[in-house]
């Protein structure tokens, strides 16, 4: 029994369809191969177009026949109302980085004395200057997809995931039989050229341009509707194996990176065997020079142990494994002229001189402002209105001026002096140190829409929608004085502001209404508390458990938390104890804001847990001779022992190279032991 064909379709009886379908699957699939992986195109995008389409007619004439791996199912479906939540299958854990080529050496060395070995097996990798993702394929099929979130939860973005062409719908076999499940790591790239076109093509609508490749790639990526990432010229870089369960038995990266290729995932085609801290230097310095015409933005290298057993036995810290290391680049630079400096107020009322320059081009991102930090940094450069400055793009991301270029018989102009009254509400500038403030709080406007979008971002309470523009028509339009003010606000509210439709104050509201629900740490984190950023409020939260317990806490309890010093215990504590902010929280809760604590994955084990440091904190402070501070980290660890940041109540030691700091007084004031680096290493060896 046949049914009626579509136009330009030979009519098919069904077995004989099934079988096309899944000829046609076989050969699109082996083309997205060739193209995306191997850069092997054999057929003409007239002929994998007309073999697609031909796909698609058979589908709809048979659509029972429809599978979720077909290649006709990247086409993107309808905008989702939110983003939900997943768990990774494993940590996404960040890198330890480093900038100077003796720091590779002693990590090398490191692993060397660690593993006993002489000869080390290592594979260097382009460090990928993108959004990382979790891919999880379960029987072959694409299951899921996650940002990398906090490194345990992401967000869902298979939908989007699945309208990039260079990631497989389904795995193939390329030699080895694909697990049952594979949980792989890549970044999510624009390519350079791909990037300057979105952003022409943006510029030519009247819409706001991205400022680099990597924040296009994240953009697009996290759209709630697929169908805008699916138009976005976007390609993932698969590098590492977080989780495999029912594949081949392998033993080094190296050989995973290999089985990845070969089931139809995107690999770096500039990876490498390396064994020594040389071969790592040259193949550094070879990726710098190239890093302009590799055609993606890419910030380093990376360099792991190929050994999968050793890997396992030199295991992570709580943030970054112990067998892996980024080496960065250094800093793009370029040479320009300040055409004027003004003066911004931060949420904490800090008032920060920054320099208008003549646009230029670093690493094809166009930079027409740089920070130029405070008072006394200004005036150490001597930094002036018309000097021809060099300017460097801190990290490849953050524009700074780093020195002036002296030009022989210029005039230049007189030096800036900052103002003596906030610019954004005239009141009287206060002197911290090097820093200029505003003391009015809330009551200073520029202050009060600076902590409403910090509150509202990313890594706080993340409500979509609310930005620069519209905090500031919130503000202006009267609806929000504080934060609190922002889950009182309807939509007959924003509908007579200029600036909102119905739709687009129907999804504001039902992003805030979202927001209700949140973690303790992100409640924590937007609040906007001294010193308090994302991963001291997860400290507090896992310390602490509630919202409660932490408005309870005197500076004394704050201290016993990991990772806080008297320093953000005193400003923990005072925030807390001004009324206003008090209230603000109050009328927060009272507004339905449920700010939930969930406990995290346990932070990794000391390697010694019975050592001669179990148990113990230890703090290190001024310049160490013998070792980096990383290896003197790293010595604490394999002893049993904690190194932190900080020195408290519960710091047991505190050791002191040349040149110590405030922590030795405040070890002396707290009566703590205090040791040299000789009394630390017998110690440890006792």
């Amino acid at each position: 029994m046949s049914a009626a064909a579509p136009a330009g379709v030979a009519p098919f009886a069904r077995e004989d369809a099934r079988r096309r379908i899944e000829a046609l699957r076989r050969e699109i699939r082996a083309h997205d191969h060739l193209y995306y992986v191997l850069d092997r195109p054999v057929l003409s995008d007239a002929e994998y177009d007309r073999r697609l389409d031909e796909l698609k007619r058979l589908e709809g004439l048979y659509p029972d026949l429809v599978t979720p791996d077909s290649p006709t199912q990247r086409v993107a479906g309808a905008p989702l109302p939110a983003f939900s939540e997943v768990r990774h299958l494993a940590p996404m854990l960040s890198l330890d980085s480093v900038v100077h080529e003796e720091d590779v050496r002693r990590f090398v060395d490191r692993l060397r004395q660690t593993l006993g070995q002489g000869r080390l097996a290592l594979v260097a990798e382009p460090k990928l200057d993108g959004a990382s993702i979790e891919v999880v394929y379960q029987r072959g099929a694409l299951a899921r997809a996650g940002t990398r979130g906090d490194g345990e939860h992401g967000e869902d973005v298979t939908a989007n995931v699945k309208t990039i062409r260079s990631v497989p719908l389904r795995l193939v076999d390329g030699g080895l039989p694909p697990p049952e499940r594979l949980s792989v790591r890549g970044e999510v790239l624009m390519a350079t050229a791909a990037f300057r076109r979105l952003n022409g093509q943006l510029a030519s609508e009247g819409k706001p341009l991205f400022a680099n490749a990597r924040n296009a790639a994240a953009g697009s990526l996290r759209q709630l509707d697929p169908r805008v990432t699916a138009a976005r010229p976007l390609e993932i870089v698969f590098y590492e194996v977080l989780a495999m369960a029912g594949g081949p038995a392998l033993t080094t990266h190296w050989e995973l990176l290999e089985a990845l290729r070969g089931w139809g995932l995107r690999v770096s085609p500039h990876n490498r065997r390396v064994e020594s801290a040389e071969e790592i230097l040259r193949y550094h310095r070879e990726m710098e020079q190239r890093r302009d015409a590799l055609g993606a933005e890419m910030d380093g290298i990376v360099v792991k142990l190929d050994d999968l057993l050793a890997r396992s036995r030199l295991g992570a810290t709580a943030r970054h494994p112990r067998w892996a290391l980024a080496f960065k680049f250094a800093p793009r630079r370029e040479a320009t002229t300040i055409e004027d400096i003004v003066v911004q107020v931060g949420r904490t009322g800090v008032l920060t001189p920054v320099a208008v320059l003549t646009p230029i081009s670093i690493g094809g991102v166009t930079v027409a402002r740089a920070t130029l930090h405070n008072r006394e940094e200004l005036r150490r450069k001597d930094l002036r209105v018309g000097d021809t400055v060099r300017v460097v793009r801190a990290g490849d991301v953050i524009p700074e001026v780093v020195e002036r270029i002296p030009r022989a018989g210029e005039r230049r102009g007189p030096p800036f002096a900052m103002p003596a009254r906030c610019p954004a509400c005239g009141a009287a500038v206060v002197q911290e140190g090097p820093f200029d403030r505003c003391p009015a709080g809330l009551a200073c406007r520029a202050q009060r829409e600076r902590s409403i979008r910090h509150f509202a971002s990313r890594s706080a309470l993340d409500i979509r929608g609310l930005g620069r523009e519209t905090v500031a028509a919130l503000v202006e339009g009267g609806l929000v004085e504080s934060v609190a003010d922002l889950f009182a606000v309807k939509e007959q509210d924003l509908l007579r502001l200029q600036r909102f439709g119905a739709r687009s104050a129907q999804n504001l509201v039902r992003a805030i209404e979202r927001a209700k629900q949140t973690e303790l740490w992100r409640f924590l984190h937007a609040l906007g508390m001294p010193g308090v950023g994302e991963r001291t409020a997860q400290d507090l939260a896992d310390h602490f458990g509630s919202l409660e317990a932490v408005m309870a806490a005197d500076e004394r309890a704050l201290q016993q938390v990991e990772g806080v010093g008297p320093n953000v215990a005193a400003g923990v504590a005072g925030f807390l104890g001004q009324p206003r902010n008090r209230a603000i929280i109050a009328r927060c809760l009272e507004r339905g804001v449920r700010p939930a604590h969930r406990r995290r994955r346990a932070r990794a084990a000391p390697a010694a847990a019975d050592g001669p440091l179990a148990g113990k904190t230890v703090v290190f402070t001024g310049a160490l001779s013998s070792m980096t501070r990383p290896q003197a980290e790293e010595l604490v660890r394999r002893a049993g022992g904690r190194a932190s940041g900080s020195v408290g109540a519960s710091t047991d030691y505190v050791v002191v190279g040349e040149g110590p700091g405030s922590k030795l007084q405040r070890a002396k004031a707290l009566g703590i032991a205090v040791l040299t680096e000789d009394e630390l290493r017998k110690l440890v060896q006792a």
